[in-house]
């Protein structure tokens, strides 16, 4: 009998006040063992993840009475094609309501984020295993912060001096660092504390300055740089 884990998966279901959509696509191949480290551990079940994951959006749609499609797509097929995210379980969502969970940056949509991570039972570690999109929201902040990465790099090395992002969500900060990893004569920290925690460019093996960086006053979750600090 085949594996079905080494098989495509597919499962459509209709449900009240939206659609629903599972596709899992995944070889036990696509995930090897890692070693112990801090990085993401990859989901052991993917199906069984998905739906946990969708019992919750059901409950959300029909009892939260919120209007939206959902689709989860699980395993391979998840990954994030610019590798800015770990993710293993993407959920994209639209509808008449998905624009409640783009308001203030985000913030609803991160929050479901953070409940299907629990629902799974994640790590913290583990939490951007997960993500969430609605309207392409995340998409294009990704993008953003891709070009504000090109663009700062640029005045980084044009000038010499670091730069100093705006603070942002540690899954943000993650992004920014990704998008960095690729420039072999730079290198990224993170600074600042809590709600204030943003990252900082330097060239690479330039000396750190003595009293810690400050965040630029510009934005609490924003790529774009003031006038005071642009990269343009």
């Amino acid at each position: 009998m085949a594996d079905r884990r080494s098989t495509p998966y597919v499962l459509e279901h209709t449900i009240s006040g939206g659609y629903l959509a599972y596709l899992f696509n995944f070889r036990e191949a696509d995930f090897p063992p890692r070693k112990c480290d801090t990085k993401p551990m990859p989901i052991v079940d993917h199906a069984a993840a998905a739906q946990k994951i969708a019992a919750f959006l059901k409950t959300l749609t029909t009892t939260g009475g919120l209007r939206l499609r959902y689709r989860i797509i699980a395993g391979a097929g998840a990954r994030d094609p610019d590798g800015l995210e770990a993710r293993e379980i993407y959920v994209e969502m639209s509808g008449p309501d998905a624009v409640l969970l783009t308001q203030r940056g985000g913030e609803l949509l991160r929050a479901l984020e953070h409940i299907a991570a629990k629902i799974v039972r994640l790590e913290a570690e583990e939490h951007d295993t997960i993500s969430f999109d609605a309207n392409s929201f995340k998409a294009l902040r990704a993008r953003e912060l891709k070009l504000s990465a090109e663009t700062a790099a640029e005045r980084v090395r044009s000038t010499s001096q670091p730069y100093s992002f705006a603070p942002m969500s540690s899954r943000e900060r993650r992004m920014l660092h990704l998008a960095f990893r690729d420039f072999a004569d730079l290198e990224t920290e993170s600074s600042g504390e809590g709600l204030r925690r943003f990252v900082v460019v330097y060239p690479k093996g330039a000396e750190r300055p003595r009293s810690r960086p400050r965040a630029p006053e510009f934005g609490n979750s924003s790529a774009r740089p003031s006038r005071r600090n642009s990269p343009v």
